[in-house]
């Protein structure tokens, strides 16, 4: 979780073995592709970062991985 649940402005998260699942956000505004792309990237996060608000999510991306032949868009 981060955000100020007494406010009403949150995400969750919903993790395991540090990936994360599913998010949901409340009043908190342009996070959905973020929160889809961790979830696409079915990668270990930190969680202490993950929930700490002044750690922008689309930081806690892995970077792409390339391989020969493969080209990520």
């Amino acid at each position: 979780m981060r955000g100020d649940v007494a406010k009403r402005e949150f995400i969750a998260f919903w993790t395991a073995g540090g990936r994360v699942l599913a998010g949901m956000n409340v009043n908190v505004c342009d996070v959905v592709p973020s929160i889809r792309r961790l979830v696409a990237a079915a990668q270990p996060v930190d969680l202490d970062r993950l929930s700490d608000p002044a750690v922008p999510l689309d930081e806690l991306q892995p970077p792409p991985v390339s391989a020969p032949g493969i080209q990520i868009l």
